[in-house]
């Protein structure tokens, strides 16, 4: 198994939630001050290097008018990280690229990170969240079509070598096309995709490329992942699905005790608890399915919380299973429990910092999971396996 630290850069020096109406989208920048902001840029680079000193690779994505995540522009985060670290991994979840206008450029981008990293760079993309539709001024019908339409682009961009070429697509028009540089990585870097549905899943699996999940839990990320399988084998790629191309993001906190350990989760549900954000921003007409909408109709999902009262406590989001927090060997059995329920992953994306974590609390928490959990996951989950074999492992 392989563990990415992953921060979003949170802003969580914010006024009482009643003062706002939504902490995405329309809360007033005033609320900004940027020599804070700069502060925290320090400390979360800083962060970033340290997990790469303790073997953690590294991982980080962009949002927009969100105090939830500061950094709306991760092609420039990662092109700094690209430059200060020396090994890790270099993971984007990524690119928003249904949103973007022009899929060549963040080719370009991502070409050029690959090669100021020396080939260390993992390109996620993603459909984007429904709250960043009105910000990127753009069209929630057809995203997930802009999505694939561009992400196929992306890919010929890399791997195409013998001069311009034309797209003409759906929504994608572009006359000569021979992007400079091209990337270390040959035929092009590991290409990862996020998605929370099977239908989804299936499309991504059908491709290979890597599926990444977030805060999903138990019974829908095991869904997500029976989706990919599907679509992997329907797509004729074999019948056994390698352990790395799936991936889970959680919540992580390690402590030595496990007092200490919910202290620090219960300041990492600052994610959970400050995600304030009202209905026509979480569910944009066109964004969902008509059968979704209709279930919302019905009360079966409730958009306005993505994630649920029970899970804003510590013990609720663990046992939802999107929290792992306690002592090492607590952590550790709650990832065995999640790994198991759902079939494997070969990923563990570690959300280790959010809201009012401070440094001195997320580098301990980075070290305790490096030096005390990261060596046994290793250990007892290899990169051999394949996805939905659930052997019983022993874990003391």
């Amino acid at each position: 198994m392989r563990a990415w630290h992953f921060s979003e850069n949170a802003y969580p020096y914010l006024p009482p939630a009643d003062n706002y109406q939504s902490i995405r989208v329309s809360l007033p920048n005033r609320i900004y001050d940027p020599a804070k902001g700069a502060a925290l840029y320090d400390r979360y680079i800083d962060e970033w290097l340290i997990a790469e000193d303790e073997g953690v690779e590294i991982m980080l994505n962009e949002h927009h008018q969100t105090a939830t995540c500061v950094d709306p522009a991760a092609p420039l985060m990662l092109a700094a990280l690209a430059r200060l670290s020396k090994r890790a991994r270099l993971l984007i979840l990524g690119n928003p690229i249904a949103n973007r206008r022009q899929p060549v450029r963040v080719a370009e981008e991502m070409a050029m990170i690959d090669v100021l990293s020396h080939g260390r760079l993992e390109a996620g993309f993603v459909r984007g969240v429904p709250y960043e539709i009105l910000p990127a001024n753009s069209n929630p019908v057809r995203m997930n079509e802009r999505h694939w339409e561009a992400l196929d682009l992306i890919v010929k961009c890399w791997t195409h070598h013998d001069g311009p070429f034309s797209h003409e697509g759906r929504f994608f028009h572009h006359r000569a096309i021979n992007i400079w540089p091209r990337p270390i990585q040959q035929p092009h870097p590991p290409v990862w995709v996020s998605t929370t549905s099977t239908g989804g899943a299936a499309q991504v699996g059908a491709h290979g490329y890597v599926q990444a999940t977030f805060l999903t839990g138990f019974d829908t990320t095991k869904r997500i992942y029976e989706g990919y399988r599907r679509g992997w084998r329907e797509a004729g790629r074999g019948h056994d699905v390698p352990i790395d191309r799936l991936a889970y993001a959680a919540l992580v906190y390690v402590g030595e005790t496990e007092a200490r350990a919910y202290a620090g989760a219960e300041k990492l549900l600052w994610y959970v608890t400050s995600n304030k954000v009202p209905p026509h921003f979480s569910n944009p007409p066109g964004y969902l399915p008509v059968a979704m909408n209709v279930q919302l109709a019905r009360g079966t999902h409730n958009v306005v919380s993505a994630y649920g009262t029970k899970q804003a406590t510590v013990q609720g989001a663990i046992e939802a299973g999107t929290l792992f927090a306690g002592t090492p060997d607590q952590v550790l059995r709650q990832i065995k429990k999640h790994w198991e329920h759902v079939g494997g992953y070969g990923h563990l994306l570690i959300m280790g910092q959010a809201g009012f974590l401070e440094h001195d609390d997320t580098v301990h928490g980075i070290r305790m999971f490096a030096r005390e959990v990261y060596p046994r996951l290793k250990e007892i989950y290899p990169d051999a396996l394949v996805s939905g074999v659930r052997d019983s492992v022993r874990v003391g």
